[in-house]
């Protein structure tokens, strides 16, 4: 596992990171994140556009504070011009990473030739590449990427390369197709292939759902760290959990006075740079998958759905707590299903 890290980021393997996931890693979650182990947080992605077009929303997505550092903040855009306005415009505000969503297979940024759809484009990719990298400087910025368009587009170890030539920090490979979405499975092998090709650090995703996935990961491709996506929001602790037997130590899951403090904090923190009604919306959109791995999982979720304020959620997560008990781990009657997400 020899690589070079210029980033400042310090990348290790015991310091695993949270994937830029939209609709998902806003700052109260990285702050959450970052608490229970996080190393490295990542932005939900920021359109180019919208900041080159003074969005109020788009800006809203940059809201940052000392606490999440270090933060990376993920653009997409494929124009050199709009994504070098974005890029002077951050450099500007303060902002000191960045990473370019060449990954997102959903239809809508696809369609736009954005996301994963850039893979079939890449010297066009390559000088939006080198446009941030010139602004933000080398070392400073990432790309996501996945192995290609389809099956017989397959460009991956090619855009690693030419990105480190031009001064990439880090790469990520989420290794399936843009096609394939989420469907199948990750191609680990593919991230050692490019681990054994350059000499810069690649972050490895895809199929990290639990902290074991990431730790036969690591061994697997040799890859420089671990980015959490799914298996993030479904347990924000999976980073602690993670480090812990990436260490050889022993894991006790699942763990009801963790989780329980785990809501706590979400809330604490959604009621700090949120209003109320943002914070209730985040306990019934995410408790539920927190206490997935115990039983009545399923009944607590219907009981939250019917709940008007934090009070009312806080006593059923209380009465939950004094009875609940956990499922067989091979049992997965009552898990939740994880939305895709534009990682």
């Amino acid at each position: 596992m020899q690589y070079t890290d210029n980033t400042g980021l310090n990348i290790s393997p015991d310091r695993p990171w949270l994937a830029p996931l939209a609709g998902y890693s806003d700052l109260c979650f990285r702050l959450l994140c970052k608490e229970f182990g996080a190393a490295v947080v990542c932005s939900e992605m920021v359109s180019s556009k919208g900041l080159y077009y003074n969005g109020n929303s788009t800006r809203k997505l940059l809201e940052t504070t000392e606490k999440e550092a270090p933060a990376i903040f993920q653009l997409f855009g494929n124009d050199v011009d709009i994504m070098s306005y974005a890029m002077d415009y951050l450099v500007k505000g303060g902002y000191t990473w960045f990473d370019l969503n060449m990954g997102c297979s959903v239809r809508k940024v696809f369609k736009q030739g954005c996301g994963s759809s850039m893979m079939g484009d890449l010297n066009n990719s390559l000088e939006v590449a080198k446009a941030m990298i010139r602004i933000g400087g080398k070392g400073k910025v990432g790309f996501k990427f996945r192995l290609g368009v389809d099956s017989e587009q397959e460009v991956y170890k090619e855009l690693a390369l030419r990105l480190e030539d031009a001064g990439a920090g880090w790469i990520t490979l989420h290794p399936r197709t843009a096609a394939q979405g989420f469907s199948g499975t990750a191609r680990w092998a593919a991230i050692k292939e490019v681990v054994d090709a350059v000499s810069i650090p690649v972050i490895a995703s895809g199929d990290l759902l639990e902290p074991e996935d990431g730790v036969r990961c690591i061994k697997e491709t040799g890859a420089a760290s671990v980015m959490f996506a799914r298996g993030a929001i479904g347990n924000p602790a999976i980073f602690g959990e993670y480090t812990t037997l990436y260490k050889g130590e022993t894991l006790k899951r699942p763990d009801p006075l963790k989780t329980m403090h785990l809501i706590q904090r979400h809330k604490e923190i959604a009621l700090e740079y949120a209003d109320e009604r943002t914070a209730l919306f985040k306990m019934r959109t995410f408790v539920p998958r927190y206490v997935r791995l115990f039983k009545g999982s399923k009944l607590l979720r219907q009981q939250l759905a019917t709940c008007a304020g934090l009070e009312q959620i806080d006593a059923v997560i209380e009465k939950f707590f004094a009875r609940c008990e956990a499922i067989d781990l091979d049992d997965t009657s009552e898990t939740i299903s994880m939305q895709n997400t534009s990682e």
